[in-house]
């Protein structure tokens, strides 16, 4: 029941996060909405198959040493064989802020980074409950809808942007032989907020289902609620330097400990207090 809703919603996001690129583009014209529509295509593309490349060239993350971290290689060549999915290729990043990720847009081309931070806080058997939600990414196809999701948002960015300077030095101001300016400016502005909006409920939604089929994978959910909690401990004492169209693809978000202005229409992640009541009522 949660999978079937949580897939309703991401398929319900992504259509509005498409539409909204058309809708932004159809401002400047006929042209302007099909240049809208190409342009969301070739990011969705780009992302498919780049999606994993870039977000460990961003983490700055390099390939684990298995003679250095047997364990880390066990757990989840254990966890890879039990989900009926290969073997995922394995990071970990030089911060010492602890979290992890997971990226690829398919099982065959998955890859799981762990940050250095996250293994000196957490016990081999907490990390096996977040290693189970990484692979749990990987088998909802989620690494792929996020890509999408944050390649759209960027477009929708892009195109709002061409609006905005289309309306400031070539817009007519008069509403019959062209688009009206000052809605085009103003939809500018709204339209990547819209966006990011859209993309951080679909980020939410996901992660309250890798968390769900991560306890069943191990089949127990307090391993992952005790990480969470450290590591929601963990996110508020140690910054992160990553960039926030990033943010969602970590277990935690990684900007906790910033100040940020109406925080809670902001989350990239659903509050860690009802992700882990969750796991403790199952």
């Amino acid at each position: 029941m949660h999978s079937t809703a949580n897939t309703f919603k991401t398929f319900v996001l992504l259509a509005g996060l498409g539409g909204l690129m058309v809708a932004i583009g159809s401002l400047l014209g006929r042209g302007g909405a099909i240049l809208g529509l190409g342009l969301g295509l070739a990011i969705v593309g780009f992302s498919h198959w780049k999606s994993d490349t870039l977000a460990i060239r961003s983490a700055r993350a390099v390939p684990a040493d298995e003679a250095q971290m047997p364990e880390y290689f066990r757990i989840v060549r254990e966890l890879s064989t039990q989900a009926g999915m290969p073997m995922p290729r394995l990071y970990v990043t030089p911060d010492r802020q602890p979290n992890a990720f997971a990226t690829g847009r398919n099982p065959k081309h998955a890859a799981v980074a762990v940050t250095a931070g996250i293994l000196d806080i957490l016990t081999w058997e907490e990390l096996r409950g977040v290693l189970a939600h990484e692979l749990s990414h990987v088998g909802n196809r989620d690494i792929l809808i996020g890509s999408v999701a944050a390649a759209v948002a960027t477009g929708i960015s892009f195109v709002a942007n061409m609006a905005m300077w289309g309306a400031m030095f070539g817009g007519s101001r008069d509403d019959d032989h062209g688009p009206n300016p000052i809605a085009l400016i103003a939809t500018a502005m709204l339209a990547p907020l819209a966006a990011g909006l859209l993309q951080m409920a679909l980020s939410r939604s996901r992660e309250f289902e890798a968390d769900r089929t991560g306890a069943a994978l191990i089949g127990n959910g307090e391993p992952l609620a005790r990480a969470l909690e450290k590591l929601e401990q963990g996110a508020r004492a140690v910054p992160m330097d990553v960039q926030p169209a990033q943010a969602t693809k970590y277990i935690v978000n990684p900007l906790t400990g910033r100040r940020v202005s109406f925080a809670k229409l902001f989350l990239t992640h659903p509050p860690t207090a009802e992700r882990v009541a969750r796991l403790r009522s199952r």
